[in-house]
């Protein structure tokens, strides 16, 4: 793999005030084997930190860099290390982590098209001064020769600077051409080119009027606002890749007893595979030996795990938590759950491409309209005047004067106003249109787990256990990786309680953790197990020898702000819709407590876009708020979408847009926000007609010189840029 990618915004506040937390992720690896590592929860510059010093420090890691953009990490490594050892030494400092097959992740560059933008730019803004110089001095009374040769001169400096950095337009423009339909770049084109023909041909001529600073300060102002609108996207790669990538590239095929390290694609169905604990389903499958329990969090959203036994049908993704289970391949490869979950998400983002911006509309309407103008213009004077000269300079000049400049940068300048501002508050604009089609909004959809909620159990009202009911279920939950035994034991530490004296401990994989305490067999685990009657609430079960079972319920705790939020969009005239594939008890009582009264529990991804397919239908606009696996199809079908940044990077690199801190609330004032930033799109697109209806009647009429052509032009893209300023 290539050394990690940096994008142009970081997705934490704190590393984006020290880019040298980011610039790590630049340093090239070294030539060796490559480890790719996903890292969901690392968020800031001491993660970086961490992350790399631990595996450092690993027998066999040559040298191992962190992309917090990406949440990524990239490990050059002897032959002999494996994924399942850096992740398990990550996983015991906190830092949960997957394998990322680098075959199925898109080789990218750093940022080569804001770059190549940036430096377009710069060369015509020099360009542009010079020749601005050249001609005021023109215009303040050159005559006859040194006019002549000031001409010469500007030509000389204008030539290789629109061949250069005019590129981006006369691509655009070629490509719309030859598929027999107009953009904003075709007149763009039109008036850079035929400004600089009239301007050659005055030249040589020993003309008085030259076009050269009108068609270089097109160039610059258009560059300008080409490169705002490249600021407010995100360079990230597709979230079907991603999804792609969560794909484990090796299983352990078992050839007789013994488990074998083979590639993916080598995996045939019907093969048996083993899966130890910890370790993701690489295939779908049916278990046939074996008991454990099954995360299935990052596919179904389900909070907590599922008991999994022989006849289990598993899919690719889950994550195998107690037990080593043995499953018979029933689809790999792309066949596979996960992989048909990417070909959803690659659907759904084809589909918001076809998004058509205030921008691309008004093009429709206004390319042809220029055209037509200056060809009418150009008919005009030359029946009027005879002299094709004129009736080419004045054509030159209308399309120059009318040159979509203001319109070029009407959105692109509020974007990036409007980006600034969410920024502060905690929100990262990634896609070009996401402002535009929040202001659409009219439905709000929720996913429950790590969204509305924290995404961990936590033990309701640990002080009411005894201190030797506690002690004993810490001693028994220590060595467990089940979430509820894991918030046991965070509880009965904060509490400061000591684990008691148990003996003889023994996870029994799929049911809990036994031992023996004082003598008595001690227990901790499902309530079938030890013969308690299940409760509607989560929880797990103590039993000290004989006595009743005793329950440790648990509640997920709700996302800072989660309430107040929903209330405010209620009041906002929003609709809010919660659906998750959790149970439906922790889903309705979430619900009620949220006061959402359409709810939906139990719902697969392809469920979710079902849902919001339905309400598109029906004419409804869908913002989704969703950050897992399960969500990525979702949030791609919806018309936008937020998600964390402590989202799966699939999920997050799905979004639209990301919410860089834990509270919900910055959700609400995006909506006003884009709402506001519509509203100042559509001031700067009257803006741009006022200054057209002024200014195109002195250019037909002769009296624009291409001094003042380029100086209006140059006014009302100032205009429009101090007009979306007032976002900020």
């Amino acid at each position: 793999m290539t050394a990690a990618l940096r994008a142009p915004v970081s997705a934490c506040p704190a590393c984006s005030a020290a880019p040298a937390a980011e610039n790590l992720a630049e340093r090239a690896l070294p030539e060796d084997a490559r480890i790719s590592l996903s890292l969901p929860t690392a968020h800031c510059g001491a993660c970086i930190s961490s992350v790399e010093n631990v595996l450092n420090a690993q027998a066999g890691v040559k040298d191992a860099r962190v992309n917090l953009t990406l949440k990524r990490a990239s490990i050059a490594v002897e032959d002999w290390v494996t994924p399942a050892e850096l992740i398990r030494v990550l996983d015991r400092v906190g830092y949960p982590a997957h394998e990322l097959d680098d075959g199925t992740i898109a080789s990218t560059e750093t940022d080569k098209a804001g770059r190549d933008l940036l430096m377009r730019l710069a060369v015509a803004g020099f360009a542009s001064m010079n020749v601005m110089l050249l001609s005021v001095s023109v215009w303040s009374g050159a005559a006859d020769a040194t006019r002549d040769l000031f001409h010469w001169i500007s030509a000389a400096i204008t030539l290789p600077t629109i061949a250069f950095s005019g590129q981006p337009f006369f691509r655009n423009a070629w490509s719309a051409l030859k598929n027999a339909r107009l953009n904003m770049d075709v007149p763009i084109v039109l008036a850079i080119l035929l400004a600089v023909v009239t301007s050659l041909w005055e030249t040589s001529l020993s003309g008085e009027h030259a076009y050269f600073d009108a068609a270089l300060a097109l160039t610059f102002f258009l560059l300008a606002g080409r490169y705002l609108d490249h600021r407010t996207r995100s360079i990230a790669r597709s979230a079907a890749e991603e999804l792609a990538a969560l794909e484990v590239p090796r299983a352990l095929l078992m050839v007789g007893e013994e488990p074998v390290e083979t590639p993916i694609s080598e995996i045939k169905v019907g093969d048996p595979i083993l899966v130890r604990p910890g370790g993701r389903m690489p295939v779908d499958g049916e278990i046939t030996k074996g008991q454990s329990e099954l995360d299935r969090s990052l596919l179904t959203g389900e909070t907590l795990p599922v008991f999994a036994e022989q006849g289990l049908a598993v899919s690719a993704g889950e994550i195998n938590l107690t037990g080593p289970l043995t499953i018979r391949a029933s689809a790999v490869g792309q066949d596979s759950s996960l992989h048909q979950m990417a070909e959803l998400v690659a659907v759904a983002e084809s589909g918001r491409n076809r998004y058509t911006s205030l921008a691309d509309s008004a093009a429709k309407l206004y390319a042809p309209g220029v055209h037509i103008l200056s060809a009418l213009s150009f008919l005009g004077w030359l029946i009027y005047s005879g002299d094709a000269r004129v009736a080419l300079n004045i054509a030159a000049a209308v399309l120059i004067i009318t040159c979509p400049c203001a319109l070029g940068l009407a959105v692109p300048a509020v974007t990036t106003a409007a980006s600034g501002r969410l920024f502060k508050k905690g929100l990262l604009i990634k896609h070009s249109t996401a402002l535009e089609r929040l202001a659409e909004v009219d439905t709000v959809m929720f996913d429950k787990t790590g969204t509305l909620t924290n995404g961990a159990p936590v033990l309701d009202a640990p002080e009411t256990y005894s201190s030797n009911y506690l002690s004993v279920a810490m001693a028994l939950a220590i060595g467990s990786a089940h979430p509820l035994s894991k918030s046991v034991a965070k509880a009965a530490s904060t509490l400061g309680v000591s684990p008691a004296m148990v003996e003889a401990l023994e996870e029994i994989p799929g049911y809990g953790t036994k031992g023996l305490w004082q003598g008595q067999p001690v227990m901790l685990g499902r309530a079938a197990w030890m013969g308690a009657r299940p409760q509607s609430a989560t929880a797990t079960y103590l039993k000290i020898g004989e006595a009743e079972p005793i329950a440790f319920r648990f509640t997920d705790a709700l996302r800072q702000g989660a309430a107040e939020t929903v209330t405010a969009l209620q009041d906002a005239g929003k609709q809010v819709i919660l659906i998750s594939g959790d149970t439906a008890p922790a889903v309705e009582t979430l619900a009620d407590a949220l006061n959402i009264s359409r709810w939906t529990a139990e719902a697969l991804p392809s469920d979710k876009v079902q849902r919001i397919q339905e309400l598109t239908d029906n004419g409804h606009k869908v913002l989704m708020v969703g950050d897992g696996l399960n969500d990525t199809a979702a949030l791609t079908a919806a018309h936008v979408s937020i998600s964390p940044a402590s989202a799966l990077d699939a999920a997050r690199v799905a979004s639209d847009i990301v919410l860089l801190g834990n509270e919900l609330e910055p959700i609400v004032d995006a909506l006003s926000t884009a709402v506001s930033a519509r509203k100042r799109i559509r001031e700067n697109f009257r803006i741009a007609t006022i200054y057209n209806v002024i200014a195109v009647p002195i250019a037909i009429l002769g009296l624009a010189t291409p001094l003042v052509a380029a100086l209006a032009m140059s006014a009302s893209s100032i205009t429009v840029s101090l007009n979306a300023l007032r976002l900020r």
